[in-house]
C-alpha cells in the first residue's frame, strides 16, 4: 500500500526483474521493511504488480511483512491471481468491504398431495387457476333420516374442506346437490301418500285383516326369492310381527267385540304392516297417483331434516347448494347437447347415453375410475333404479351397459315437458348439468362416498365428457371410505341403522369429529363403543391441558414476571414444538388428520409432563411457551371444525356465544371463592375443626360440579380452579363415587372374610387334639388313647407314612389349643 503524503512509491522495476519468487519475497519484505505501510492508503499499480507475481504468502516467518501485506490485500480484493489469469487486485481506497453473502440452501418447501381415484395414487395438487379451487360434492338423495353413513361423508368432506380453505389457504368454492327427483323418492312418496289414505278412511277390523291377507301374498313371494340373507332376515321379522298382530285382532272379530279394545288391536296391526300394506298400495294403486306436488313435499321436508343435521355436527352448508328439480331445464339442455355430439339416442320417449359409441371415441375412455366394473350388470340396475329396470326397459337399449339421461315418465311418476316427451332426470345426469352448469368444462376436485365410484361416477365423467368434448372434466376424484357399525355394514335389516340424530344423544359433534380425524378419511370406519371411547379420551386429555394452561396464565404476575430466562427443560419442550413440522407433513400427506392428531397428542404429553416437574419443585413453569403451544393447538382444531364456537384458547364452555363472557364473567368471582374456602381450610386444620374441613369438601365434591365447576386441591400449591362441561363433572362424580363404592364393598368384604377366618380359626383353637380325630369316622375306625387315629374305615391298619402325617398335624392342633387356654386364661376374648 502507498505510504503517507510526499513518499515515493519503492521502485520495483529490479524487485519484478528476480525470477525466482522466494528471492522476490525477500527483496519485496526488505523494501516493505523501510517504508511506513499503513492501512487505510490506496493501493498503487506498482503495489498490485508485486504482488501478483506472489502465488501464495511466504512460509519463511522473516518475511512477515509480505506475508501480512499479502493476506490483507487477499481479505480486501480477493486473491492475487497466478501469471496469465485475469487478476482481480485493483487499486482501491483502502476501507475494508462487505464480503459476498449467499442465501442459505433451505429445504424443499412440502407439498400437498391429496389421493385421486382417478389414478388410486397420491397425486401433487394443482389447481387450475391459481389459488381458486373449484369443488363438487354429491349430496345425499333426501327421502329418509340422515344416517351415520352420511355423517362419514359429510364431516370427513368438511374436515378436508376446511383444511383446504384455512391452513393451505386456497379459495374454495363449494358446491353440493340435493337429489330431490329419484326412483326411491317417487316410490317412498307414493307409498306414505297412499297409506295415509287408507288410513285416514279407517279401515273396519274386518277389511284391515282382509287387506293384509291380499299383501301377504305378493310378499311372501318377494321373501322367498330373497337371497340376502339380512334382508331375508329382516322380511322374516316383518312377518312374524304381522302374524302376531292378526291374531288378536282375529279373536277379537270372532268375537264380535267393539270398542276401544278392537281399535286398539286395528291401530297395533295398521302399524306393525305399514310396510307391507305400502308395498301392497303403491303396487295396485301408485299408477293413479298424479299430482307433482306429492313427490316434492317427501324430499323438502327431509333436506330440511338434513340441513337441521348438518347444522348440528359443526358442518359448514356449501357455498351453492342445487336442487334436481330446479335444474330441471339446465338438464333436458345437457342431454339434447349429448344427442347432438352423437353419443345419446331416443329410444321410447327415453334417451340414453351410447357407451359403446363413447368407449370407441380416440378422445374418450369410459370406465376410468373402476374399469374393472365396466359391465356389471346389478350394479348398473341399481345405479338406474328400481323402477327403470321392468323388461321394457331394459330392451329399449341399443347396449346392456347404457345408462338413462332421461326417462320417459309412466302413469303415477312425476313429469316435466321435453323434446322427447313428458319425462324425468336420470340419476346420473343430473350432478353432470348441474356441476357444469356451475363450474364449467372442468372443476378440480369431485367428491363422494366409496361406492358411489361405480356406476354413478363413471358414468358422470363419461356424460359430462361427451357433452364438453373433453377428457378432464375432474382433475382430482375424492371418495370417502366406508362405515361400519361395529365391525358390520350399517343397515335396517341387521337393526343396526344409526341416525345421526340418534348418535347426537350419545355423543356430543366435536367427540363425533374427533373420531373422524382419529382415522384416514378414505379409509373404513368402524363406529364402535371403542371408536367412540378413544374419542372421548382424546377430548378428555387435550381439555384437561387447556384447563391446566388457562390455570397457569389466571396466575397474577408483573409486566416482566411472563417472560423468565428458559433453561433446559423449557429448550428442550420448544424443540418438541417443533412437532408443528410434522403436523404440516401429515397435512401435505393427503391430510392424514390420524398422524396430525397422534403428534397433537404426543405435544401434549410432553407439556404435561413438563408442568408436571415445574410442579413438583413448586417452580412456575413457562407463561409464554405454554401459551404459545396451546393456541397453536386451538387454531388447529378450530381448522378442523372441532372447536365449533369462538374461542380464544381450549375447548369453549358454556352455550353457543356464551364462552368467551362465561369464563371472563365468573373467574375472578369463582378465585376469591377458592381463595377463600383455602383461607378457611388452613384455619380448620389449625384449629383442629374437621366439621369445616367436610364443608369445604362437601362445596368442592356435591356443590361446584352442578354448577360446571371443578376445584382441584393440591398440597402446597394453590387450588386449581376449572370450568368443566357440567354433565362431564357430573359423570366423573359418578364415577367417583362407583369407585368409592367398589373400594368400600371390597374393604368390607376383606374384612368379613377377615372375621370368618379368625373365627374358623378360633373355632379350630377350641377343640383339644385328642377330640379333632375323634369325629371322622367316615375315615378312621380305631383311635389310640390320644385319639390319634391307628386304623382306616375298612379296618385296615394305618401305614407308617400315615401315621406320622396325622401326628404331625395332632402336634399342630396341640399348640393351637394351648394357645386358646392362654388367651382364655388371660382374658384375651370373651
Amino acid at each position: 500500500m502507498a505510504g503517507s503524503s510526499g513518499e515515493q512509491a519503492p521502485d520495483y522495476r529490479s524487485i519484478l526483474s528476480i525470477s525466482d519468487e522466494a528471492a522476490r519475497a525477500q527483496a519485496l519484505n526488505e523494501h516493505l521493511s523501510t517504508r511506513s505501510y499503513v492501512r487505510g492508503y490506496s493501493l498503487s499499480q506498482a503495489d498490485v504488480d508485486a504482488f501478483r507475481q506472489l502465488s501464495a504468502p511466504p512460509a519463511d516467518p522473516q518475511l512477515f511483512h509480505v506475508a501480512r501485506w499479502f493476506r490483507h490485500i487477499e481479505a480486501l480484493l480477493g486473491s492475487p491471481c497466478g501469471k496469465g489469469q485475469h487478476c482481480r487486485l485493483q487499486a482501491s481506497k483502502g476501507r475494508r468491504v462487505q464480503p459476498q453473502w449467499s442465501p442459505p440452501a433451505g429445504t424443499q418447501p412440502c407439498r400437498l398431495h391429496l389421493y385421486n381415484s382417478l389414478t388410486r395414487n397420491k397425486e401433487v395438487f394443482i389447481p387450475q387457476d391459481g389459488k381458486k379451487v373449484t369443488w363438487y360434492c354429491c349430496g345425499p338423495t333426501v327421502y329418509d333420516a340422515s344416517h351415520m353413513g352420511h355423517a362419514r361423508s359429510y364431516i370427513s368432506f368438511d374436515i378436508l374442506r376446511r383444511v383446504l380453505k384455512d391452513y393451505f389457504k386456497f379459495d374454495v368454492f363449494y358446491c353440493m346437490n340435493i337429489t330431490d327427483i329419484d326412483d326411491k323418492i317417487i316410490r317412498r312418496a307414493r307409498q306414505n301418500h297412499l297409506f295415509q289414505q287408507y288410513r285416514e278412511k279407517r279401515p273396519e277390523a274386518a277389511q284391515l285383516l282382509e287387506d293384509v291377507r291380499a299383501a301377504l301374498t305378493p310378499f311372501l313371494v318377494k321373501l322367498n326369492e330373497t337371497t340376502d340373507a339380512d334382508k331375508k332376515q329382516m322380511l322374516e321379522r316383518i312377518q312374524h310381527a304381522v302374524q302376531l298382530a292378526i291374531e288378536p285382532l282375529e279373536k277379537a272379530v270372532q268375537s264380535r267385540l267393539t270398542g276401544e279394545e278392537v281399535t286398539s288391536h286395528v291401530e297395533v296391526l295398521l302399524e306393525e304392516a305399514k310396510d307391507l300394506l305400502s308395498d301392497w298400495l303403491d303396487s295396485t294403486l301408485g299408477s293413479d297417483v298424479t299430482d307433482n306436488s306429492i313427490f316434492s313435499e317427501l324430499p323438502k321436508f327431509w333436506e330440511g331434516e338434513f340441513h337441521r343435521d348438518m347444522e348440528a355436527l359443526n358442518v359448514l352448508p356449501p357455498d351453492v347448494l342445487t336442487r334436481v328439480s330446479e335444474y330441471v331445464p339446465e338438464i333436458v339442455n345437457f342431454v339434447q347437447k349429448i344427442v347432438d355430439n352423437g353419443y345419446g339416442y331416443v329410444s321410447s320417449g327415453s334417451v340414453y347415453f351410447d357407451t359403446v359409441k363413447f368407449a370407441s371415441s380416440e378422445r374418450h375412455s369410459y370406465g376410468k375410475l373402476v374399469p374393472e366394473a365396466v359391465g356389471d350388470q346389478k350394479a348398473l340396475q341399481e345405479g338406474e333404479g328400481d323402477l327403470s329396470i321392468s323388461a321394457d326397459r331394459l330392451s329399449e337399449k341399443r347396449s346392456p351397459n347404457d345408462f338413462a339421461l332421461w326417462k320417459a315418465s309412466k302413469p303415477g311418476e312425476p313429469s316435466w315437458p321435453c323434446p322427447w316427451g313428458k319425462g324425468r332426470p336420470g340419476w346420473h345426469i343430473e350432478c353432470s348439468a348441474m356441476a357444469g352448469t356451475l363450474l364449467g368444462a372442468s372443476m378440480d376436485i369431485h367428491g363422494g362416498g366409496f361406492d358411489l365410484r361405480f356406476p354413478h361416477h363413471d358414468n358422470e365423467l363419461a356424460q359430462s365428457e361427451a357433452y364438453f368434448e373433453n377428457d378432464c372434466w375432474v382433475r382430482y376424484f375424492l371418495h370417502t371410505g366406508h362405515l361400519t357399525i361395529a365391525g358390520c355394514k350399517m343397515s335396517k335389516s341387521l337393526k343396526n341403522f344409526i341416525t345421526i340424530k340418534d348418535a347426537l344423544k350419545n355423543h356430543s359433534a366435536r367427540q363425533l369429529r374427533l373420531a373422524f380425524l382419529m382415522h384416514s378419511w378414505k379409509d373404513t370406519l368402524d363406529y364402535s363403543s371403542n371408536t367412540m371411547e378413544s374419542a372421548l379420551q382424546y377430548e378428555k386429555f387435550l381439555n384437561e391441558f387447556f384447563l391446566n394452561v388457562k390455570d397457569i396464565l389466571r396466575a397474577p404476575v408483573d409486566a416482566t414476571g411472563q417472560f423468565e430466562k428458559w433453561g433446559e427443560e423449557e429448550a428442550e419442550l420448544n424443540k418438541n414444538y417443533d412437532k408443528k413440522t410434522e403436523i404440516h407433513k401429515a397435512l401435505c400427506d393427503n391430510v392424514d388428520t390420524r398422524t396430525v392428531m397422534e403428534e397433537m397428542r404426543a405435544l401434549v404429553s410432553q407439556c404435561n409432563l413438563y408442568m408436571a416437574a415445574r410442579k413438583a419443585v413448586k417452580r412456575r413453569p413457562s407463561r409464554a411457551l405454554l401459551e404459545n403451544i396451546a393456541l397453536y393447538l386451538t387454531h388447529m382444531l378450530k381448522i378442523f371444525g372441532a372447536i365449533e364456537e369462538e374461542s380464544s384458547l381450549g375447548f369453549p364452555v358454556g352455550g353457543p356465544g356464551t364462552s368467551l363472557n362465561l369464563e371472563s364473567t365468573v373467574m375472578p368471582y369463582l378465585q376469591v371463592l377458592s381463595d377463600f374456602r383455602e383461607g378457611v381450610r388452613k384455619i380448620a386444620r389449625e384449629q383442629k375443626v374437621p366439621e369445616v374441613l367436610q364443608l369445604s369438601d362437601a362445596l368442592r365434591d356435591d356443590i361446584l360440579p352442578e354448577l360446571g365447576v371443578r376445584f382441584e386441591d393440591h398440597e402446597g400449591l394453590p387450588t386449581v380452579v376449572k370450568l368443566v362441561d357440567r354433565n362431564t363433572l357430573l359423570k366423573e362424580r359418578e364415577e367417583k363415587r362407583r369407585v368409592e363404592e367398589e373400594k368400600r364393598k371390597k374393604k368390607e368384604e376383606a374384612a368379613r372374610r377377615k372375621q370368618e377366618q379368625e373365627a374358623a380359626k378360633l373355632a379350630k383353637m377350641k377343640i383339644p387334639p385328642g377330640e379333632m380325630f375323634l369325629s371322622e369316622t367316615d375315615k378312621y375306625s380305631k383311635f389310640d388313647e390320644n385319639g390319634l387315629p391307628t386304623h382306616d374305615v375298612e379296618g385296615k391298619e394305618l401305614s407308617k407314612g400315615q401315621a406320622k402325617k396325622l401326628k404331625k398335624l395332632f402336634e399342630a392342633q396341640e399348640k393351637l389349643h394351648k394357645e386358646y387356654l392362654q388367651m382364655a386364661q388371660n382374658g384375651s376374648f370373651q
